[in-house]
C-alpha cells in the first residue's frame, strides 16, 4: 500500500490539485501558471518540485523556459473517478472526524 499513500499524499493538496487541473488542459509555464491560478512563484516552483518529484508532471525546455506538462495524462481519470465516489458519498467524506474539511491540516 506504500506507493497508493504516496500517491494519495502526494494529491492532497489544493494547491497540487489546482496545477494538475490546469496541466491536462495542456502545458504551462511557472508564470503561466502564477497569473492563471494567482499564487506566488515560489508557490508554483515548490509544488511543481514535489509533483516531477512523485513522477507526476515534467518538464522540457526551450530556450530560456520550461514548458511543465503531466507525464500521467491518465490521473486525471483517476481524479474524474474519485469525484464519482465523492458524489456517491455524499458530505461524509467532508465530515469525516480525521480527515474531513473541519480537521486540522496533517503534516504532508
Amino acid at each position: 500500500m506504500g506507493p497508493a499513500v504516496a500517491l494519495f499524499r502526494s494529491l492532497a493538496d489544493d494547491t497540487r490539485l489546482r496545477i494538475l487541473t490546469r496541466l491536462a488542459v495542456g502545458e504551462a509555464r511557472v508564470v503561466d501558471l502564477t497569473g492563471e491560478l494567482g499564487l506566488a512563484q515560489s508557490t508554483v516552483s515548490k509544488h511543481l518540485a514535489c509533483l516531477r518529484d512523485c513522477g507526476l508532471v515534467d518538464y522540457r525546455v526551450q530556450g530560456r523556459q520550461s514548458f511543465y506538462a503531466l507525464t500521467r495524462p491518465e490521473l486525471m481519470d483517476l481524479l474524474a473517478a474519485a469525484e464519482g465516489v465523492l458524489a456517491a458519498t455524499g458530505s461524509a467524506v467532508a465530515l469525516c472526524p480525521t480527515y474531513g474539511l473541519d480537521t486540522p491540516a496533517v503534516s504532508r
